[in-house]
């Protein structure tokens, strides 16, 4: 009996030998996501065609001569993403007066960007990234294994079509009033 018992532990040891080293090995891959580096400021903002709530096609060479605020956000309707679309909708005189428009970027669907401004009051313009290539190409996508979704970064474009500034680390709370003071001293 006590030779079971002690066959029992040692297997119980094994298996959690075991377990450890695939959490050491194989948990940081499936986490790390497929996240190439965001582009530099200085760079060419790498261009994108991709669909509004409304549906039609939003290109960013259409603005060139005004500055971008293209922020990408993991989740419609969700705490944080939904308190970060509110701050930028509140400011949105404020981004007006400084020639600045406001795009918003998630793996989500139109129709869940449709219901998502509609629910909360939202009329800027967010943009459905599906198959996730834009936020891949900003390196904003995060891949959870099965489960893609953009990371909250911001990336400040100026006139010329360029990166002025990315934000990689961003507080929902306080990030409108980051950018515009931003676009204040580049100005």
């Amino acid at each position: 009996m006590r030779e079971l018992i002690g066959r029992f532990r040692m297997l119980r040891i094994t298996l959690l030998v075991v377990v450890l080293v695939m959490i050491i090995f194989l948990v940081p891959r499936l986490f790390s996501g497929s996240r190439i580096a965001v582009p530099a400021p200085g760079s060419s903002a790498p261009d994108f065609s991709l669909p509004s709530q409304q549906g039609a096609l939003v290109r960013l060479k259409d603005y060139r001569g005004s500055w971008v605020v293209l922020y990408f956000y993991p989740k419609d309707q969700t705490p944080g993403c939904t308190r970060e679309a509110h701050n930028f909708q509140l400011d949105q005189s404020n981004y007006a007066e400084r020639h600045a428009v406001i795009l918003g970027v998630s793996v989500d669907s139109v129709d869940s960007h449709k219901k998502f401004c509609t629910k909360e009051g939202l009329n800027f313009k967010l943009l459905a990234d599906g198959d996730g290539k834009v936020s891949r190409a900003y390196g904003s996508l995060t891949n959870l294994g099965v489960i893609k979704f953009a990371a909250r970064h911001t990336f400040l474009i100026d006139p010329s079509g360029k990166v002025a500034k990315a934000y990689t680390s961003v507080d929902p709370a306080r990030h409108s009033e980051e950018v515009l003071a931003a676009l204040d001293q580049m100005r």
